[in-house]
């Protein structure tokens, strides 16, 4: 797979998403964000609940994902999270491709509203890369480094 093949996203509320999709979506948080990353914390939260889950699939199975958290729940602005490339896809450009969908559904959902994330520090490059900018210093999430971010309406990449 590279990044110009024609990626299915699939953007969904919890309600829609099948017993299946939403397992295989709550399997690969957990592989990459608790085993791959040795980090134990509830992955399932009431976030999931008031968000968008935007997944990507390949040759029907699950890619890529993340979440994107309606405003006034987990910040003021709507935010994206739980960003996630499946270990076989990384490298593809697939999680830059999923990056670019986000932002564009966002952008039609939340129109004139910025974005923030919390990002792991090391992604910070990634991130910038989509015209998200540090607000704030280096925190401890999960002991994981974090900073957050912010992308400003118009602003761009």
């Amino acid at each position: 797979m590279s990044a110009e093949d024609e990626t299915p996203f699939k953007l969904s509320r919890i309600d829609e998403l099948s017993a299946r999709e939403l397992h295989a979506i709550l399997a690969q948080r957990e592989r990459v964000f608790i085993i791959e990353q040795d980090c134990p914390y509830q992955d399932a939260d009431d976030y999931d609940l008031v968000s968008w889950h935007l997944a990507c699939y390949c040759d029907g199975q699950l890619a890529a994902y993340l979440r994107i958290v309606d405003a006034g729940h987990k910040y003021a602005e709507p935010s994206i999270g739980r960003v996630l490339t499946v270990k076989e896809y990384r490298g593809t450009g697939l999680g830059r491709q999923l990056m670019l969908e986000a932002i564009s559904s966002f952008e039609a959902m939340y129109p004139f509203q910025d974005i923030r994330i919390s990002a792991q520090s090391y992604l910070l490059d990634f991130y910038q890369s989509f015209g998200f900018k540090p607000v704030g210093g280096e925190y401890l999430e999960d002991d994981i480094p974090h900073t957050e971010m912010l992308r400003i309406f118009g602003a761009g990449a």
